[in-house]
């Protein structure tokens, strides 16, 4: 059994494309075409994302290789939610693609393991086990230490999935912690990258990366650069394009000379895309599927052009 990197890694190739779709769908995000269909309820509201969410797997499984729905998006609407979380994870499978639940648990013991059981492995039952969510990775939180991802790293191993452990995030405010100097002189977040490549040495793939993988965020380019460096090993889930300030140039420097060790994320722009002004004009409303296509491809031809030129 490939383990869950190198599985990712060659639908990356395969496509030429290290993108993956964000799926966090705002019921402001939905297009009239689809909100107008059901009525203003949370079961209508679910009804539409989940129409909205396969529109967008649709429009784009034959060229993106992974889509990456963040739960909270459905937790929101509660177990009705739930269900569309789920259905979308499904759809998405048939269609292909590789799934990256965005679920950032953290806690240890017998907790971590009930997160891992329900996301990567199998829930333990009287007379079988069974599947729940059954993604290929999730992202988990690291700051309770090795408590909370061992039983992540256990159901990698027995499933062949992966995790993206969260290390230098994008969002502004990221520095308050993972920036502090400790008394060896490192910071927390490189701290944290030493330990992840510590932690994945035993699910390392034929390309060399780990199933144990990291958050690395565009938006801080030299950390994402020598976080490069320090973890040679270590994939990276680069969030922080478009939307969020990240560029592709900067975005290169978490690729390796063979032009993989990353899959960058984008969420809002491709979701969105029907509202963009590059695109708007050219795809009606209701075409919102195929505006998200087009951008998907010149994101893809964007990203390609500087991490092929290193």
């Amino acid at each position: 059994m490939k383990n869950a990197m190198d599985r990712l890694i060659d639908k990356i190739k395969e496509m030429d494309n290290p993108t993956v779709m964000g799926l966090d769908p705002r019921y402001d995000m939905i297009p009239s075409c689809i909100a107008n269909k059901y009525p203003k309820t949370i079961d209508g509201a679910c009804d539409a994302i989940l129409e909205f969410n396969k529109a967008l797997i649709d429009a784009t499984y034959d060229i993106i290789p992974s889509v990456k729905p963040q739960i909270a998006f459905y937790e929101m609407f509660g177990t009705k939610g739930i269900e569309v979380f789920k259905l979308t994870c499904e759809y998405a499978h048939e269609k292909g693609m590789i799934i990256i639940a965005d679920i950032k648990r953290g806690d240890i013991g017998s907790t971590a393991a009930g997160y891992s059981n329900a996301y990567l492995g199998k829930t333990p039952l009287l007379d079988v086990e069974e599947a729940i969510f059954d993604v290929d990775f999730v992202t988990i939180n690291p700051y309770l230490g090795i408590d909370g991802v061992k039983p992540f790293i256990e159901d990698c191993k027995k499933y062949g999935k992966g995790v993206f452990i969260i290390d230098k995030t994008s969002n502004p405010s990221s520095g308050e912690l993972q920036d502090l100097k400790l008394e060896n002189g490192r910071t927390i977040y490189e701290e944290v990258a030493t330990l992840i490549e510590k932690w994945g040495e035993d699910l390392r793939g034929e390309y060399g990366y780990s199933s144990i993988s990291s958050v690395v965020g565009a938006t801080y380019p030299e950390q994402l650069e020598s976080l490069r460096k320090l973890a040679p090993h270590t994939f990276f889930l680069i969030p922080g394009y478009g939307a969020q300030g990240g560029k592709a140039e900067d975005i290169a420097l978490g690729f390796d000379e063979n032009g993989i060790g990353g899959i960058v994320n984008a969420s809002r722009s491709l979701m969105c895309a029907y509202k963009k002004d590059m695109w708007k004009d050219r795809f009606g409303e209701e075409e919102f599927a195929k505006a998200t296509r087009a951008e998907a491809i010149r994101m893809r031809d964007e990203l390609n052009s500087v991490i092929k030129a290193k």
